[in-house]
């Protein structure tokens, strides 16, 4: 753009360019949480923390799909900046998808820790039949009050994480405006990124999450539109994407991230 006595003038751009929020592959914990609820079990069967779950296999091999098809990208539209959840699921994901190609093989992978998941608290290691089984008063509280405010004990409600998800994104406009973002994280935290970027109330964002869960290596994206606003505004352009795996040939999964593994 020109200033008025035509000379240049570069806009410093506040936001990403381009914004990829992507849920980490298949986990451990995923297949764990299946058995348990065919199974009908109150709890769900690990011997360790929630943040040490890795990928399944299938999860390993959706990741490098995910990879795969941003290797076909110029490198001019590639990821430039890497954000993952400490949780060794999404830590995976990314190495695995920088492995493949879908960035610079040197591009470092920055865990941020207000990415990582929800965090259940006392019904942690629950299946949801375990909750009503096990802290029926929970269960009621939940019921009563809704997924978007209930606080177990110990642990999160969404609003805890859309508190440090604003937190994240006052650090992304901060140290990566102009910059193309890619974002490992989970379910929950995709879900309230949305209500972040795009200002929606807690019925929109609910009435998204009950029309289907985010897929394993899903993609989300927003594209920054300058002409919007001041600071421009990153604009929706694909929610819940997984065409990176149907290229591949690569099995989609969606169950949702559960309470998987009690916390120490």
């Amino acid at each position: 753009m020109r200033t008025s006595d035509g000379s240049a003038h570069h806009m410093t751009l506040r936001w990403p360019s381009t914004l990829w929020i992507v849920r980490h592959g298949q986990s451990a914990g995923n297949v764990a949480r299946d058995l348990a609820h065919a199974e009908g079990l109150a709890s769900i069967t690990l011997t360790h923390r929630d943040v040490d779950v890795p990928l399944s296999d299938l999860g390993r091999e959706q990741a490098t799909a995910l990879g795969n098809w941003f290797a076909a990208f110029h490198p001019s539209d590639m990821p430039d900046v890497l954000l993952s959840s400490p949780y060794i699921r999404a830590v995976e994901t990314a190495e695995l998808f920088r492995a493949a190609g879908g960035c610079n093989r040197d591009e470092p992978i920055c865990i941020d820790e207000r990415l990582r998941e929800k965090e259940f608290g006392i019904l942690d290691g629950l299946t949801t039949a375990g909750v009503g089984q096990l802290q029926p008063e929970q269960a009621a509280f939940r019921q009563l009050l809704g997924k978007f405010y209930h606080r177990p004990p110990g642990g999160e409600s969404w609003i805890d994480v859309i508190f440090r998800l604003r937190a994240l994104m006052d650090t992304v406009s901060l140290h990566h405006g102009g910059r193309r973002v890619l974002i490992v994280a989970h379910q929950v935290v995709v879900l309230c990124l949305r209500y972040v970027l795009e200002n929606l109330s807690e019925a929109q964002v609910l009435a998204i999450d009950k029309e289907g869960d985010v897929a394993n290596c899903a993609i989300t994206e927003y594209r920054l539109d300058p002409e919007q606003g001041r600071d421009g505004k990153l604009v929706l352009v694909r929610y819940n994407v997984t065409a990176p795996l149907t290229e591949q040939a690569t099995p989609i999964t969606s169950a949702r991230d559960q309470m998987v593994a009690a916390r120490g």
